[in-house]
């Protein structure tokens, strides 16, 4: 009698099983539509302006130094820009990070391309590779200030 009903459990473990890898499988496949909604939304947001700053917070909020940084420059060279909050956004926080493979916030785009963080925006600003790309790509600002 007893291997009859361990046959049973056997049946039902295995339905268990099979169940679960379904579930699985109907997860990773809706992640994988999630991912993919996620990265057209945010290509979409990359391609609605020549400049596009993913951020900590908003131009008149910042919420991290580095994010901060990159809004006073961009502010001060007058360039007008996008800016996307992260922080209201978790898949976007997230997503931004895997589409540029780049691991932190900020993150600038000029003309649909990657540029950098805070640290690379700062040193183009700084040695002029900042105003001549903008130059380049027909970008408005100020002239810099002559030292």
């Amino acid at each position: 009698m007893r291997g009859a009903g361990s046959g049973r459990q056997e049946s039902i473990r295995g339905e268990e099983v099979l169940a679960a890898a379904t579930v699985g499988a109907l997860i990773s496949e809706r992640k994988e539509e999630n991912m993919s909604d996620i990265n057209a939304r945010i290509k979409s947001e990359i391609d609605s302006a020549d400049v596009v700053l993913f951020m900590k917070g908003t131009p008149q909020a910042p919420q991290c130094g580095f994010s901060m940084q990159v809004v006073q420059i961009l502010n001060h060279l007058g360039a007008p820009y996008k800016a996307i909050n992260v922080l209201a956004d978790g898949e976007i926080r997230e997503g931004i990070k895997a589409i540029s493979n780049w691991p932190t916030i900020p993150q600038l785009y000029v003309k649909q391309e990657f540029l950098g963080g805070c640290d690379i925006t700062r040193e183009m600003f700084q040695s002029g590779e900042l105003t001549a790309l903008f130059d380049k790509e027909g970008i408005p600002h100020k002239a810099p200030a002559k030292a």
